[in-house]
């Protein structure tokens, strides 16, 4: 299932800079627009894993997953 966030993304000077607005903590800052959207895919993909790794480890061993939808 493909999921879809905001990035807010503004030119700042020679800089261009960008938030994941569902996510608190993914920003990103490049030197093209291009480059600014590959940073923030990859470091929205890392921040993902990584809060799953800890959900699923603070649930220990037996848990179910459900989806929920907004």
């Amino acid at each position: 299932m493909d999921q879809n966030f905001t990035a807010v993304i503004k030119q700042d000077g020679e800089w261009w800079i960008g938030w994941i607005e569902e996510v608190p903590g993914v920003n990103c800052q490049e030197q093209s627009k291009d480059e600014l959207v590959a940073s923030l895919r990859e470091a929205l993909t890392e921040a993902l894993e990584f809060n799953r790794q800890e959900a699923r480890l603070a649930a220990g061993g037996q848990f179910i997953e459900e989806n929920i939808a907004v």
